[in-house]
């Protein structure tokens, strides 16, 4: 490299144009679809009674808990996150891998937001012409004033996105009274900021430059694809080669290309899909409704710009039939597996969990205890959580150590031989638990123990492994 050189070409800003369609409707309906949930949701109400918070999701930080309308999520069950998550990644590839970047054309927030700000942008200072020459133009009031305009209303919008999701984590209504009265802590002002900035500058100024240099899926999305993935094309057998034409003019000899580069100019990310596939193309499909709108007016067939596949356009460059799209292929098969699999196991463990959770931790120091009469007793803290909403009692018992005695610290005297563990609904009851054996009966060393809860009407309802440490011989 000479020295003065640089590895990185200065970026070209893109000036999107506006265009109407069958994948801009499309587009149009996800975004007020996405955006509709993600803002409505944290304002959702339900009813679980008193003691309760009311909002139908709420992932509460404070109390440790994920309520969704009458599913509680506890810390113990963030194996559910898990799932989700892998879920999540496979739906993706599967997705990837029959229908190409649809979600980065469609779904991801990035595109979603970047989506709105471009329409707020174009309502404010024109289409694409109107907004080059403004950039172009010396700072005027005017120009000024339609700048202001614009990024005030990014800030607005950007504000509301990082407010929105704070809601999910707190109560909706009441926090947003104490945003505006200013009584809110500095910590919830701190992230409403810290994604209101975000917002703001991945949607209103990096824009296409995430999508190209920030986010990792572009690098292994290929991997997804193969020969029969749905992605948009340009059928270049059709198209070329290229050029101008005139009404009355004879299309023999040329292709239906007439090299308008209209396709361009409504790309999001300001690439030629006429060059072929590329990492920047985010499958949205704006230049198949603008190639469709160019063919439409010169009257040729629609479809020089499809969705298609690249056996399909490969077989026609060789004159042969296109032939059928495949959507059953060993990776969409092996994914589809992989999703259902994962899903029933996760429906499977949500049906079958129970409503009560045990762990213990035995006190290491010291080891154990032996008493005036010779008996040796380890000491144990014991948390039971109660996930229903009534409050319950639990009868704690050890099994696998013969002579075996529980006693619970602070509870009566005549109680604790048989011990009522009482535990509030939603809560953990945390008890230091003593385990005494007769020095007969006490083994040496550690020696392998289970804690059992039952419910009222001596039903198992949680269990927990457990060591007790008698004296070496």
């Amino acid at each position: 490299m000479d020295g003065g050189g640089s590895f990185y070409a200065p970026r070209v800003k893109v000036y999107p144009r506006a265009i109407s369609g069958r994948w801009r409707t499309l587009k149009w309906a996800a975004l007020v679809l996405l955006l509709g949930i993600y803002y409505a949701v944290p304002w959702l109400r339900w009813d679980r009674g008193p003691g309760a918070p009311s909002q139908a999701i709420l992932l509460d930080l404070d109390g440790r808990r994920g309520w969704i309308f009458d599913i509680v999520i506890w810390p113990q069950e963030v194996y559910f996150v898990t799932g989700l998550l892998i879920l999540a990644a496979v739906g993706l590839f599967l997705a990837t891998s029959l229908f190409g970047r649809v979600w980065c054309g469609f779904a991801c927030p990035q595109t979603v937001w970047t989506d709105l700000f471009m329409l707020v942008e174009r309502l404010i200072e024109g289409d694409r012409n109107q907004r080059m020459r403004l950039d172009r133009a010396p700072m005027s009031a005017a120009k000024l004033a339609r700048k202001t305009a614009k990024h005030t209303a990014w800030l607005l919008i950007a504000a509301a996105t990082g407010g929105a999701w704070v809601f999910y984590y707190v109560d909706a209504p009441s926090t947003l009274f104490k945003i505006l009265r200013g009584e809110a802590s500095a910590e919830l002002y701190f992230f409403i900021g810290l994604l209101t900035a975000t917002t703001y500058m991945l949607a209103g100024w990096a824009r296409e430059q995430v999508c190209t240099y920030m986010c990792p899926w572009p690098r292994f999305q290929a991997a997804m694809l193969d020969e029969q993935s749905v992605i948009v094309t340009y059928q270049k057998q059709r198209g070329e080669p290229r050029g101008k034409h005139k009404a009355g003019d004879s299309w023999d000899g040329r292709g239906d290309c007439i090299d308008c580069r209209l396709c361009v100019n409504v790309c999001p990310t300001g690439i030629d899909i006429r060059d072929g596939q590329q990492m920047e193309c985010i499958g949205c499909g704006l230049c198949v409704d603008a190639c469709n709108e160019t063919m439409d007016k010169v009257e040729r067939p629609l479809g020089l710009i499809r969705w298609d596949t690249l056996a399909r356009q490969q077989a026609r460059e060789r004159g042969e039939p296109a032939g059928q799209w495949r959507p059953l292929r060993p990776r969409t098969i092996l994914y589809a597996a992989l999703l259902v699999v994962v899903a029933a196991l996760m429906l499977v463990t949500f049906v079958l969990r129970g409503d009560s959770n045990l762990s213990v931790q035995r006190h290491r120091s010291p080891n154990f205890v032996r008493l005036s009469s010779g008996d040796i007793r380890n000491s144990y803290t014991v948390k039971i959580s109660n996930k229903s909403q009534q409050a319950r009692r639990f009868q704690l018992g050890i099994d696998g150590l013969a002579g075996a005695a529980i006693t619970v610290a602070n509870i009566a005297a005549g109680d604790a031989r048989a011990p009522q563990l009482a535990v509030h609904a939603d809560a953990v009851g945390t008890f230091r638990v003593l385990v005494t054996v007769p020095a007969n009966l006490a083994p040496a060393g550690a020696h392998p123990i289970e804690f059992i809860v039952t419910d009222p009407l001596g039903h198992q309802s949680a269990t927990h492994e457990s060591v007790f440490v008698g004296p070496p011989r």
